[in-house]
């Protein structure tokens, strides 16, 4: 034990997992800030650095019980959490900014047409709109599981692993995203 920080951090967290509200109030006050700083050195934004900041105190809440000491200090656990939760949000911003671009591509899909009547092709664009519409308004995850499997062809197992999710969760984002889709399409008619 120092003088600066006269209780021990593995002492704090036994009194955490056994519900101490001011053991972790004083975890908080001496790395909230350290944890701030790292957070936004990587993600550059005020408001996602703090809400990271909470998210790892509030698994530090959670999940005190399962502290190992020996895998590692406790300042080591909580910067590898935040450090952690920071990267999934560069990675989802990644696969955002993937999705937006994906996005903008569908709008530039020139259908072929073998009619050569003016009133068929302005009935396939007007389709074509109402659905890139519909797309733009469902939640971005599920419009990525889309646009990966309806516009770049790859099944839901290779979405999978492009997206780093679930098998399962990308079918459900498939079966919910056309569920959404077909209503939304069904009321712009």
């Amino acid at each position: 034990m120092t003088a600066q920080h006269p209780i021990d951090e593995t002492q704090l967290i036994i009194r955490i997992a056994q519900g101490d509200q001011k053991a972790l109030s004083i975890l908080y006050d001496r790395y909230a800030r350290p944890i701030y700083s790292l957070v936004l050195k990587m993600l550059n934004s005020v408001e996602e650095s703090e809400e990271i900041v909470l998210d790892v105190f509030s698994q530090v809440w959670r999940t005190a019980q399962n502290y190992n000491i020996k895998r590692g200090r406790v300042d080591t656990w909580l910067f590898m959490m935040a450090r952690s939760r920071s990267l999934d949000r560069l990675r989802s911003k990644q696969r955002k900014a993937n999705t937006i671009s994906i996005s903008h591509e569908t709008g530039d899909i020139k259908i072929a047409s073998n009619s050569t009547l003016p009133e068929e092709d302005l009935l396939i664009k007007e389709r074509r709109d109402r659905i890139i519409i519909a797309l733009s308004e469902i939640p971005p995850e599920q419009r990525e599981a889309i646009e990966l499997a309806y516009f770049q062809g790859l099944t839901q197992k290779e979405i999978a692993e492009k997206t780093c999710v679930s098998l399962g969760t990308v079918k459900t984002r498939i079966r919910l995203a056309l569920s959404k889709l077909k209503s939304m399409l069904q009321t712009l008619q």
